[in-house]
């Protein structure tokens, strides 16, 4: 049971990531708006925001299935910190608390149970 959760979280992490690049790919300035911090015309580095996330979803899947779960269980302590930092540019840049805290910090604390029941297996 622990390790069909523990694998099912991460597969919805990194599936999550895909998505996320995906929107800044094709609707950045959408995506930007539901980040928390609108841009204007600032598609180049929108665009680098969704290679990231989606090259994070990429790998992070590509692990789980070929490394295994304890490799999967550093990479989302390790990304962990993404979410955090942007929890930090929601607040700074103006955005409501609420998407810094309810979406950004959410997500941090989401990647960090993750990896604790990733470790846990």
């Amino acid at each position: 049971m622990l390790t069909t959760l523990a694998y099912a979280l991460a597969i919805v992490i990194n599936l999550m990531c895909l998505l996320i690049g995906a929107r800044f790919l094709l609707a950045p300035l959408a995506a930007a708006t539901g980040y928390g911090v609108p841009a204007k015309e600032d598609r180049a580095y929108l665009t680098i925001k969704g290679l990231r996330d989606g090259t994070y979803g990429l790998l992070g899947l590509a692990l789980l299935i070929f490394v295994g779960a304890r490799a999967e269980a550093w990479f989302m302590l390790v990304v962990a910190l993404l979410p955090l930092g942007d929890t930090l540019i929601v607040l700074r840049n103006g955005g409501t608390r609420a998407v810094a805290f309810g979406v950004h910090f959410a997500t941090a604390v989401i990647i960090l149970i993750s990896a604790a029941l990733l470790f846990a297996i």
